[in-house]
């Protein structure tokens, strides 16, 4: 089950706020992060910005941008050895939203991939700290990089899914996928109506998590996932399909209740009215 992120990846912004707090200790250097890589005999390189990293293997699949929604898991410490925090299980975050050295350091593997990063504190939490990361302190992440991309990875698996169900289907500009069965020949919906809807929603394996009766619910289409918005306008009223809405378009990196975050969801649809 994917997990998600608490201290380490907590975004910048933090970093940047007037904390009147005095350094718990000395804080670290880059000579500080050169004889942590001499004691430890690695083979370590720099980037501009003063990141220095070790790939253990570069990885095969997706290579992650600064945009994208990943998974990883890691051990994050300090450069006494001192564990401040890790995820056994796998991570989700937003590289939008971790600190700088993080957010440049992923971007180095392809999913699969894994290594040390080597984060100055002027890509982490800065003179100031955060929580129990002191001011000026240097990050060592020991990292793997399970998904390298959902929003990639949600496009293959939809293809997938519709290859193996020799399902003949169109792409919107927005991500989502669509299977008109029956466009309906009553009115169509625009993104302000309420409608009437029968469905059946499911993951790609086949597993329904919600379903409706043939009366249908009503609901406004401004008031759900950005799927339905746009995909229930594509019909008339008695027209049926097939939505497959990928995670950016349905519930997002942290899902609802019994739907995981960053899950590809698929919902046979029967517009019945618009009212």
């Amino acid at each position: 089950m994917k997990s998600y992120i608490t201290l380490i990846f907590t975004l910048l912004l933090f970093v940047s706020c007037s904390i009147e707090n005095e350094p718990s200790f000395t804080p670290q250097t880059e000579a500080d992060i050169l004889q942590y890589i001499e004691d430890n005999n690695l083979t370590a390189t720099k980037t501009d910005s003063g990141l220095y990293y070790v790939i253990n293997n570069e990885g095969t699949g997706t290579r992650p941008t600064e945009n994208s929604v990943v998974n990883i898991t890691y051990e994050g410490y300090f450069l006494d050895g001192t564990i401040f925090e890790q995820s056994e299980s796998g991570a989700i975050l937003e590289l939008t939203e971790v600190i700088n050295g993080l957010k440049e350091g992923l971007q180095l593997f392809k999913e699969g991939g894994d290594g040390i990063l080597l984060i100055p504190s002027d890509l982490a939490y800065g003179a100031n700290g955060y929580n129990s990361i002191p001011g000026g302190a240097v990050l060592v992440l020991n990292i793997k990089l399970t998904e390298g991309d959902y929003a990639a990875q949600n496009e293959i698996d939809i293809l997938k899914y519709i290859e193996d169900n020799n399902l003949s289907a169109t792409k919107t500009d927005s991500g989502l996928y669509y299977i008109i069965n029956n466009e309906g020949t009553g009115t169509r919906p625009t993104n302000m109506n309420n409608v009437t809807v029968a469905y059946k929603g499911y993951f790609l394996d086949g597993t329904v998590f919600d379903e409706s009766s043939s009366n249908g619910v009503a609901f406004g289409l401004n008031q759900v996932i950005k799927g339905w918005t746009e995909g229930i306008q594509l019909f008339k009223e008695g027209g049926d399909g097939v939505l497959l809405i990928p995670y950016q378009l349905g519930y997002g990196v942290y899902g609802s209740s019994s739907i995981p975050g960053c899950e590809v969801l698929a919902f046979d649809v029967k517009l019945i009215s618009v009212n």
